[in-house]
């Protein structure tokens, strides 16, 4: 492994789940991308925020942030753009086995969304890294893409594995021997963690979310797998020294 990661594209997504968008400019610190899932969707009454894989629809909104305003804009162009105010109401989550506290908001969003999805949901600020199943950063090759596509017949798109970067490399997967390893990107420097497991969310388009490959089950036949048997792909990381990285 080099000295240093070189970052070909950077990304994340505002409200978790929605559409995983290119950035030409990553902030990273301690706690992952600055910016990443700041916002998520929450079904109250359950005390459940809402994940990608059971809402795969959620992949084709569009959430930006611009001067503390949320602009959100469905596939048929409906949009409403203000900023999230505290309603001063908190609801505490089961996120993976662990309590996060959520700050409901008011506004526009959650209409929007509600009708968007057919169910009620409210718009909720998260802590920094509070609905982030693993390490706050992820990592893939341009390699692994690259053989992917190979083996699939047609380009993978990076989005639909939403890491946060995708880092150049000369051989498929060897980012799965990075365990431990301490390198720079960009400013920053990260440290890398384990692989990343996989699940449905891999065979929906990300732009649109509908289901359009039987990746996972290729996945599941051609990589390892955990002890759930979900096939991994991608490592984690963790900002060890903060940095701003700007994707060549």
């Amino acid at each position: 492994m080099p000295a240093d990661l070189v970052a070909r594209s950077a990304g994340f997504a505002p409200v978790k789940g929605m559409r995983h968008l290119p950035a030409r400019r990553l902030e990273l610190d301690e706690r992952g991308a600055v910016g990443d899932r700041a916002w998520c969707l929450v079904d109250v009454h359950a005390r459940r925020v809402l994940r990608t894989v059971q809402h795969p629809s959620l992949m084709a909104v569009v959430a930006s942030v611009d001067d503390g305003s949320l602009a959100l804009t469905l596939p048929d162009g409906s949009s409403v753009d203000a900023v999230p105010e505290a309603s001063g109401e908190t609801v505490t989550c089961d996120y993976w086995g662990r309590p996060v506290e959520l700050t409901l908001t008011e506004g526009p969003h959650a209409s929007l969304v509600s009708r968007f999805l057919g169910t009620d949901v409210r718009l909720a600020a998260a802590p920094r890294g509070g609905v982030v199943f693993g390490d706050p950063v992820t990592l893939v090759g341009t390699a692994t893409l690259g053989d992917l596509a190979e083996r699939l017949g047609r380009p993978v798109e990076a989005a639909r594995f939403r890491c946060t970067l995708v880092v150049e490399t000369d051989e498929p997967y060897v980012e799965d021997t990075w365990l431990g390893a301490e390198r720079g990107v960009g400013a920053a420097h990260l440290r890398v963690g384990p692989p990343v497991p996989r699940c449905a969310v891999v065979d929906h388009d990300p732009d649109t979310g509908e289901k359009d490959l039987r990746l996972l089950r290729a996945l599941v036949g051609s990589r390892p797998t955990n002890a759930a048997g979900e096939p991994v792909l991608g490592v984690y990381a963790a900002c060890v020294r903060p940095g701003v990285v700007a994707p060549t």
